[in-house]
Formats: structure tokens, sequence, C-alpha cells
């Protein structure tokens, strides 16, 4: 993917988004892109840098690599890093199989194989983080330390609509053709503070503040074939009763604004996950690892280096943001 020229912006207090040019901006990522057919799907896959522990990182709802786009290049300079789109998202293909969350959990593990990946830190957004928690509990041995962004599985279990989903059957040929009419303008569209915050207002809290080449990356991501099948899927497959069964590390990372999966969610999945922490961080929204980068991969630098006993302070981590904007 070409990195989006970069563009000078005001400034946030509270380090809302990225500060300056960010690094992503000068990756060719066609380096390090590799396509790796699991059950028949070709998946779209970025695996940079080398060391121990691997990081993994799982986009939610229509999603794709791109979320993390601000942090692949923070800790590929010490760990190898994989991001992958998943079957239906991103430029990965449609499965031959229904999509499901325990699919989704054993696409994973099989991709990590022919990776020669075992164990690895997994971090999962939404969607994401529900295939995480899934493969945590379904293959143990893969998940060193869990991290759950924003994670969907909870809530969502009562929100199941089926005309809702009659209607977005029906109208998906539709929805395909809006979202390839928006991706194609995305770099137009991002470059209007207004369009930003319509397009992204449901995952981030200030669209409007972050840089509009990263934006653009998100909106030419976004949407694709599986969107409908996945919402489905999220929706008809309960995970409350066997978390308990998680039984690594585990950090909870919530935007106290969230507006797709209540920061309640945040204090559930801490209390039914043995080993776990979480942090709400004020004035963000639902995409966390975006809105604010530069604590976020520091909290995850703290989680991944913790020895032994030791613990990340939930605290002094939810002190890395600031106050927030002015006015917000």
């Amino acid at each position: 993917m070409a990195a989006a020229n970069s563009s000078s912006m005001p400034r946030a207090p509270g380090d809302y988004g990225p500060r300056g040019r960010s690094s992503w901006q000068d990756v060719d990522w066609r380096e390090h892109q590799r396509w790796v057919s699991v059950g028949g799907t070709a998946l779209n896959v970025i695996d940079v840098g080398s060391g121990d522990p691997t990081i993994v990182f799982i986009h939610g709802l229509s999603g794709a690599w791109v979320n993390w786009l601000e942090n692949i290049p923070h800790f590929a300079r010490t760990h190898r890093v994989i991001a992958v789109d998943l079957p239906g998202f991103g430029w990965s293909t449609m499965p031959d199989e229904p999509i499901s969350i325990p699919g989704y959990a054993r696409c994973v593990d099989v991709l990590l194989d022919r990776l020669g990946v075992g164990a690895a830190m997994v971090v999962g957004n939404s969607m994401g983080g529900f295939i995480a928690a899934e493969l945590a509990i379904q293959f143990p041995a893969r998940v060193e330390r869990l991290v759950l962004v924003s994670a969907a599985g909870l809530t969502v279990e009562h929100q199941r609509n089926e005309r809702a989903l009659t209607t977005l059957r029906a109208l998906e040929a539709r929805l395909a053709a809006y979202g390839g009419w928006v991706g194609a303008r995305s770099e137009s569209l991002s470059r209007r503070p207004r369009a930003r915050r319509a397009l992204m207002s449901f995952v981030t809290h200030r669209a409007d503040l972050l840089p509009p080449a990263l934006v653009a990356e998100q909106i030419r991501g976004s949407g694709k074939p599986g969107f409908v099948a996945a919402l489905d899927a999220l929706t008809d497959y309960p995970i409350r009763s066997r978390l308990g069964e998680i039984a690594c590390p585990t950090l909870i990372v919530w935007g106290g604004e969230d507006r797709l999966v209540p920061p309640g969610d945040a204090d559930v999945f801490e209390r039914l996950i043995p080993d776990a922490r979480k942090v709400v961080w004020p004035e963000t929204g639902h995409m966390a690892m975006l809105e604010r980068p530069a604590a976020f991969n520091t909290l995850l630098r703290a989680f991944v280096n913790e020895r032994p006993g030791e613990t990340v302070d939930a605290a002094d981590a939810a002190h890395a943001v600031d106050a927030p904007p002015a006015g917000a």
C-alpha cells in the first residue's frame, strides 16, 4: 500500500492522534506483504520485524490490517509483527466455509502455523478482540498474552436483530457498491474535517483531529464482502460463560466514549477473565490504538515486557492520557 502524503493540522491537548509525520508513511508495505492460503482463502498478511514474542494484530468488523498502522512500525523495531486481513475483509478473499467466530480463530491458528509462529501476544480490536479471546480458549498454547481493545462478544449477544440482518442481506450488493464508491474517494474525503468526522464518528471520538492520511487508509480498507456474514456471526456465538478458561495474562483497553461497545463491558471482561486488568481512557472512542497511539504503544510495550510476577499498573497507564481537548 502506498503511503499518502502527510498534512499539517492543529494539535489538540492530550495527545489525541499521532504527533507529526507517522513512521508508517515511510514504509514500503509491499516489501512486507505476503499471501498465505488457508482453507482455500487467500489471506493478505503483513509480516515485518523480528524478535520474540511475535505480536499478532487482529482487526474488527469492517476493518483491515491498516487499523494498526500507528502500532506496527513501533513494535517491529524489536518484535516480529503480523497483521492479517480476515477472510472477507481488507484484501483477503471470502472463505469457502460460512464465516463464524470459531472459524476465524481456527483460521488465525493455521495461519500462524504456516508462518512458523508458536506462542504469541495476540491483540484484537472489537470483533478482533472476540476472535482473539476465542483463540485463547480454543488454542491456549498459541496465546502467550492477550490484549482486548474494545472487544465485542458480551453486549452484542443481546443485540441480534433478525429483521435487520435480513434487510442487510438484501442490500448487500448496494452496500458493497457504496463502500467501493467511498473507498475510491478516500483521499479527497479525508482532507475535509467534517467528512472525516461523519465517516468515522461511530468508531472514533474526534476523527476530525486525526491526520487525513491515516483516515484515508482506514476508509480505503473498510467495508468489503464479509461484513453482513460476520455481523451475523458476531451476534450468534456466546462466549461469556467460557471466558474463565482464558489462562494467559490479559490486558483490556477501552475508550470511555466508545459508541459501539459500551465501556461497561470492560468491567465484565476483567471480572470473568482470571488474570486480567483494564484501562479505560477518557475522550477516546472505539479505536484506542489510532486515537491514542503513543499511550497505547507505551502501555502494550510495558505489558509485553513484564517479567514473571510483575503487573502493568492500570492506574498509572490511565494517566498516559492527559486532559481532554478543550471544547471536545
